[in-house]
C-alpha cells in the first residue's frame, strides 16, 4: 500500500514539475497555458486558444527536452538499482561501474564514421553505446571473476572504478585524434539535453523505456540475487542466465541514456538507495518507484541548468558527490547501507 501511495504521489509531482518546466524559459508561459497547448495537439480545447508561436515554444522547443530528462532519468536509475542489486552492493551505479563511460566511449567513436545521415547519427550512436556499455561491464564482469560464478562481488567496484579510468584515457585520445568533431564530442561528454528533439528522443526512448520496463518485470529473480547465488538457485532461479539477462537489459537502458544526454552521472546512485530508504529493498518496489524518482531528479536538475546554463551533468555531479560522501561516512560508521 505504501509502493502504491508513493507511486500515485510521485507520478502526480512528475506531472506538475513537468508542466512547470516547460513554462520556465526566455519566453515565460503559465501552467494554463502550456496545457492548453499541449490539449490543443490533440483536438481539445481547454481555456483560451494559445497562439501559434506559444504552441510552436511548447510542442517543438521544450516538450522534447522535458520528455528526454523524464527518459534518462528513469532508464539511469532503473539500471543503476538493477545492477545494485545483482551485486548486492548499493555503490554500484552505470557511472561507478563503468557502463556509462563504455557508452560514452562508444558514442564517441560514432561521432568519428565517415557517415552521414540523419539514419546514423541516430541510430548510429545508440547503436555503438550499447555496444560500448556491453563490452565495458562484459570487461569488469571478467576481471572481477563474476561471471564464473566466483564470490567477489566487493572487487567489482575496485574494477569498474579501474575500468573507468581506462576508458576515460581512451575517450582522451579519442578526442585528441577527433579533428574537426572534438566539439560535439566535448559537448556530448558534459551531459546535456541541448540537442534534443523528437526523432533523437523517439530513437532513445524506444530502447531505453522498453530495457527499463523489462528491468522492473524481472524483480523477482533480482529479489533473489539479495539473498546470494546459492539461495537464488535453490529458489529456482537460473543465476547465470537471469546475470546476463540483467546486465545485458541495464547496459541497453545505460547506452540509450548516454546516446541522448552525453554522460549524467549519479543518478543510478542516488535514487534507488533513496527508495531503498523509503520502502525497504525489494527490487519489485524499488525499481518502479526509481524510475518515477529518477525522472523526477534529472527533470528538476535540468530545468536548473538551462536556467543558470550550465550543463546538467554538472548539477547531478554537485548532488550525487556529496551523497556519496554521505554513504560512505554513514558505512563507516557502523550502519548498513
Amino acid at each position: 500500500m505504501r509502493t502504491r501511495r508513493l507511486a500515485i504521489g510521485g507520478t502526480l509531482l512528475l506531472v506538475i514539475v513537468a508542466v512547470t518546466a516547460i513554462g520556465i524559459g526566455a519566453v515565460a508561459l503559465t501552467p494554463g497555458e502550456v496545457i492548453a497547448a499541449i490539449a490543443q495537439q490533440f483536438g481539445i480545447s481547454v481555456g483560451s486558444p494559445v497562439s501559434a508561436s506559444t504552441s510552436s515554444i511548447v510542442i517543438e522547443l521544450r516538450a522534447p527536452r522535458i520528455l528526454a530528462a523524464i527518459v534518462v532519468g528513469a532508464a539511469l536509475a532503473v539500471a543503476g538499482g538493477a545492477f545494485q542489486s545483482l551485486l548486492r552492493n548499493p555503490l554500484a551505479d552505470p557511472y561507478v561501474l563503468g557502463t556509462s563511460s563504455g557508452a560514452a566511449l562508444g558514442a564517441a567513436l560514432a561521432f568519428l564514421v565517415p557517415i552521414s545521415g540523419a539514419a546514423w547519427e541516430l541510430g548510429g550512436v545508440q547503436l555503438a553505446a550499447f555496444v560500448g556499455a556491453l563490452l565495458s561491464v562484459a570487461l569488469v564482469w571478467r576481471i572481477a571473476g563474476i561471471g564464473s560464478g566466483e564470490e567477489r562481488i566487493a572487487s567489482v567496484l575496485l574494477v569498474g572504478y579501474a575500468v573507468a579510468s581506462l576508458l576515460a584515457a581512451a575517450l582522451s585520445l579519442v578526442m585528441l585524434t577527433s579533428g574537426a568533431n572534438l566539439r560535439a564530442i566535448f559537448g556530448f561528454l558534459l551531459g546535456g539535453l541541448d540537442g534534443a528533439s523528437w526523432p533523437r528522443l523517439a530513437a532513445a526512448a524506444i530502447p531505453a523505456v522498453a530495457a527499463s520496463l523489462a528491468l522492473a518485470l524481472r524483480g523477482r529473480p533480482l529479489a533473489a540475487f539479495l539473498l546470494g547465488d546459492e539461495a537464488a538457485t535453490h529458489l529456482g532461479v537460473n543465476v547465470q542466465r537471469e546475470r546476463k539477462i540483467t546486465i545485458a537489459l541495464a547496459s541497453l537502458a545505460t547506452g540509450a541514456a548516454v546516446a541522448l544526454a552525453g554522460l549524467v552521472g549519479f543518478v543510478g546512485l542516488v535514487v534507488p538507495h533513496l527508495v531503498r530508504l523509503m520502502v525497504g529493498p525489494d527490487p519489485r518496489a524499488v525499481l518502479p518507484l526509481s524510475a518515477i524518482g529518477g525522472a523526477l531528479l534529472l527533470l528538476i536538475a535540468d530545468t536548473l541548468a538551462r536556467t543558470i546554463g550550465v550543463p546538467v551533468g554538472v548539477i547531478t555531479a554537485l548532488i550525487g558527490a556529496p551523497f556519496l560522501l554521505w554513504l560512505l561516512q554513514r558505512a563507516r560508521a557502523g550502519y548498513a547501507l
